[in-house]
């Protein structure tokens, strides 16, 4: 950069650089010539304007780079994440190089003259300057900080096989590229920062699988005469197109070519593929691109594969495929959480349902192993109606409550997983994992803990019943018609006798000394729907309550799965059923062990700022704005005839 010089108003910067940097950056124009006509200008204004060129524009110290953007040139945030080898095949690069490509041939050579008549001492020796017409260049505009202001493409004949990169500019009075970039569209988001031209995302992405199966505390619950049927689960919001277009602003880090659909699905089938998981559970799945491209690939990768699209006009939903070879499917139940008239159920998510056999290898007749009950989901996004968040996760335990269960009233094995818009340790996360919430008189904000919307006067807040009786579920989060019948003979208080009472809490419940009386003292009434509480308890039925297969780490940085507007926050999950250690709890979260279902081992995740310096989700190497999770389990295999 310090044979920098300028000529007649006209800013021209030559850095040295060699053939290999110029051909992994840009691809130079080939075949394009100056015609004669601008020939004659250029000689033209040589005669006239070379004579008077300023003493001080001669100093290659003088002066600063200025750049004037034009309305067809490419701005930064859209060349933020892309390597200078992908702008050949961009359509305005090639616009801008044929709008400038005459302009940039004048001032190459003019300046070039200038150069060799002014100042022809201060080359070192044995070195020649490229001079245009003679060197191979490929012309970039200077980047000051995180501005990329623009580019074009040039080229000129090789006669020296150093070349040099002409990067120019054009010089408005004392218009200069600002030093800061303008403000960022979202409050409060961190400024993504560009990259350098090759990035080893390889090595800045790297995750590491961690073996959970060597630790002392999962040894112990498995006997070394206890065989594992062992599989992998993925969870993955592989960001639907339809989304992407719809809320491109959320995007402006990316370069557009790597959002582009055809790009991103050869990496999300390639991810999935390395993986190999046995179940792959999928949100945000456009349904032509499943119906057309998705499906079919997952066929031939010996998946079966079932879908649910989101009701309304959503062109995107869920999908749940598991491989033939390792399970059987017994029943499938796709839920749709939309109810017309109820506004605490007035969006379109959906989720699955599905009871699956594990097939054991030959070799193991004698041997069985219990179903695996595997659900997904796509909970509503909106962080000020977690008062819906609720209502739909209630509706999908009635279902997992339903299919899971067994004919002797027990449960068998549950894996739930799901972009469920929530972040660790908010209310909606404690209700899955210790089995019940107080939620009457709390914020609909508080439910997700994705934002702080406490200063508002004016929030919505929870009331009990959240869900009317109609809807047919239960506070236990099961469905009314499936519920433990009563004994015969059993008699109850009507509502209307008990209202006219007013009774308070303590009259519902039956004193321990209270003489036992048929029909009269021996039944207990159900509290009416619109009495006044002071908390409301939401229980899940599940014996064996859900545990994530992913904690926070317990030093550094918290781990990430997506990274909206540069915000990293956890919000998917996978679940799996575990047996709770009897009067185990600590700091308000009840401790467990695994029971017939045992996690083995999963798929690390990443913190925020290594994800920031891959310039966020998505990036050219992760084509979604998620991380996928990755866990490994194993079911016991029991002998037959075995209780």
């Amino acid at each position: 950069m310090a044979d920098a010089f300028f000529t007649c108003g006209k800013n021209v910067l030559l850095a040295k650089s060699t053939s290999a940097q110029i051909d992994g950056d840009f691809a130079a124009t080939r075949g394009r010539s100056v015609p004669e006509e601008q020939e004659a200008l250029l000689q033209q204004w040589l005669e006239e304007g070379a004579g008077n060129l300023p003493a001080g524009e001669s100093d290659p110290a003088a002066g600063k780079v200025s750049v004037k953007l034009t309305s067809d040139w490419l701005e930064g945030p859209q060349l933020l994440m892309t390597s200078l080898s992908d702008l050949n095949s961009a359509p305005e690069v090639t616009q801008c190089a044929g709008q400038q490509l005459t302009e940039l041939h004048a001032l190459s050579a003019s300046e070039t003259q200038v150069r060799a008549a002014t100042e022809p001492a201060k080359l070192p020796a044995g070195e020649t300057v490229a001079v245009a017409g003679s060197a191979s260049g490929a012309a970039v505009v200077p980047q000051v900080d995180h501005q990329v202001a623009g580019c074009a493409a040039v080229h000129v004949e090789v006669q020296n096989e150093d070349p040099a990169v002409l990067a120019w500019s054009l010089a408005c009075d004392a218009e200069t590229v600002p030093a800061e970039l303008p403000g960022w569209p979202i409050q409060n988001a961190v400024q993504l920062c560009p990259l350098p031209t090759e990035v080893p995302y390889h090595e800045i992405l790297w995750r590491d699988w961690e073996d959970l199966s060597v630790q002392p505390c999962v040894l112990e619950q498995v006997s070394k005469n206890t065989p594992l049927f062992e599989f992998r689960v993925m969870s993955y919001n592989i960001l639907a197109q339809d989304l992407v277009e719809q809320g491109f602003d959320l995007y402006l880090h990316c370069h557009p070519d790597i959002l582009n659909w055809n790009y991103r699905l050869p990496n999300l089938l390639q991810e999935i593929q390395h993986w190999d998981p046995d179940v792959l559970c999928l949100q945000e799945v456009q349904e032509n691109h499943y119906w057309e491209q998705l499906e079919p690939t997952f066929r031939e990768m010996g998946f079966a594969c079932f879908y649910k699209r989101r009701t309304g006009r959503k062109t995107d939903g869920c999908a749940v495929c598991y491989k033939h070879s390792r399970f059987q499917l017994i029943s499938l139940s796709p839920i749709e959480y939309f109810r017309p008239g109820l506004d605490v159920l007035n969006r379109d998510n959906v989720g699955l349902v599905l009871l699956l056999q594990p097939l054991l290898p030959e070799g193991l007749d004698l041997k069985a192993v219990s179903p695996l009950c595997v659900a997904n989901t796509h909970v509503l996004f909106n962080p000020r109606r977690g008062d819906i968040k609720l209502a739909q996760m209630a509706l999908l335990l009635a279902e997992i409550d339903k299919i899971a269960r067994t004919t002797e009233g027990s449960y068998y094995p549950v894996i739930l997983c799901g972009d469920l818009n929530s972040v660790p340790d908010s209310p909606l996360y404690k209700f899955i994992r210790n089995g019940e919430l107080s939620y009457h008189g709390m914020p609909a904000w508080k439910v997700s803990g994705q934002e702080d919307f406490s200063q508002q006067l004016y929030s919505r807040k929870l009331l009990a019943p959240l869900w009317p009786s109609s809807l047919g579920v239960t506070d236990s989060c099961q469905y009314v018609t499936l519920c433990q019948p009563k004994k015969s003979g059993r008699r109850k208080y009507s509502r209307d006798f008990l209202l006219q009472f007013r009774f308070c809490d303590a009259a519902c419940e039956r004193p321990l000394q209270l003489v036992l009386l048929e029909g009269v003292t021996d039944a207990k009434p159900d509290r009416p729907a619109h009495w006044p509480e002071p908390a409301a308890v939401a229980t899940d039925p599940d014996p064996q309550p859900f545990v994530p297969s992913h904690f926070l780490p317990q030093r550094g940085r918290p781990e990430v799965t997506t990274m909206p507007m540069g915000l990293g926050a956890t919000v998917d999950y996978i679940f799996y059923s575990a047996k709770p250690v009897e009067n185990g709890n600590r700091g308000g979260r009840r401790l467990y062990r695994d029971g017939a279902l045992k996690l083995l081992g999963r798929l690390s995740l990443l913190s925020e700022d290594v994800l920031l310096m891959a310039n966020g989700l998505p990036n050219p190497f992760c084509s979604s704005d998620h991380l996928c999770l990755l866990a490994s389990f194993g079911l016991e295999i029991s002998t037959l005839g075995e209780s």
